[in-house]
């Protein structure tokens, strides 16, 4: 297990930059790491970093063993996990990151009812709308909207996320209601800076061809559910995704605005590590999140 350890903290080193920082993330001393680091330099025969007083850097070699042994130490440890939970229940640590306001309003009933029916696992959930880096941070499963950046991950489908344009009866009654994209100019926009582009709402034409819409927003929120209660009190028009909106929708406190023109819906994607074994408690949270979503959403229903 020693030339192990010292995979473990030649791959820490490379993606934390230092020692120290490796040291910290493996639970040892500057001096262990250091200690660990030149062991494996000796036993392969070859130099895997420079150092100097500055800077710690890789060399072509460090680089090039990096990359193999990093995708090995992760299909070792999912491996590792498959072995010993095939005649036990899911159990461990299981970390995952999700979008704030979908997490905290959608997502913590499934994972309520998950820690539920799988007690041995520890759940370790992270709300943030920054793009966490699944691999670096140390994540099992991450949530994402939209469209996927990073290739290197594994994705899979959990259900569409449609965004609406609603505004409150009021506001429509007292400025009108727009009937094309272009009379957004002509009114007071509520946007949300969240989404990855707030400047730019899309639609469909009758082509369905999609169309950017510049928007200047009279009112500015970096959230979905502030963005909806302005809205309603008649502030003006806003996009919102559905799981926020759908409960006003139900309640007439909102209504859809520019429905003919609506873009194509993104979609809620799993997220996780590549690896040759995925580790059961990741496999049974994904394979619970499939079946949680599989049917229509509630936030869909009456409206």
């Amino acid at each position: 297990m020693e030339r192990l350890d010292c995979d473990r903290m030649f791959v820490a080193v490379m993606e934390t930059g230092s020692f120290t920082g490796a040291a910290l993330r493996c639970g040892t001393s500057h001096g262990q790491a250091s200690k660990l680091i030149s062991r494996l330099e000796q036993e392969l025969g070859v130099n895997l970093l420079r150092r100097s007083t500055r800077s710690l850097t890789p060399t072509e070699v460090g680089l090039a063993y990096y990359d193999r042994i990093r995708q090995l130490l992760i299909d070792y440890d999912a491996l590792n996990d498959a072995v010993r939970n095939i005649a036990n229940a899911p159990s461990g640590l299981l970390r995952i990151s999700a979008p704030v306001t979908f997490g905290t309003s959608q997502l913590t009933p499934h994972l309520v009812a998950f820690a539920r029916r799988y007690p041995e696992i520890e759940l370790d959930v992270s709300f943030a709308d920054r793009l966490v880096n699944v691999v670096d941070e140390g994540f099992d499963v991450a949530l994402r909207i939209g469209a996927l950046s990073d290739s290197s991950l594994v994705a899979r489908r959990l259900c569409a996320i449609r965004n609406v344009v609603v505004a409150s009866p009021d506001y429509l009654a007292r400025q009108g209601e727009p009937t094309h994209w272009q009379q957004l100019e002509q009114h007071s926009l509520i946007v949300d800076t969240n989404f990855r582009d707030p400047w730019h709402w899309p639609f469909l034409d009758e082509h369905k061809q999609q169309h950017l819409q510049p928007v200047r927003g009279h009112i500015k929120f970096s959230n979905a559910e502030v963005c909806l209660e302005a809205a309603c009190a008649g502030l003006g028009i806003a996009r919102i995704p559905v799981f926020v909106a759908g409960k006003a929708l139900k309640e007439q406190r909102v209504k859809p605005v520019l429905a003919a023109y609506e873009a194509p819906p993104l979609a809620l994607f799993a997220v996780y590590p590549p690896a040759r074994y995925l580790a059961q408690k990741s496999r049974v949270l994904i394979d619970f999140l499939v079946d949680a979503f599989s049917l229509q959403p509630e936030w869909e229903q009456g409206w």
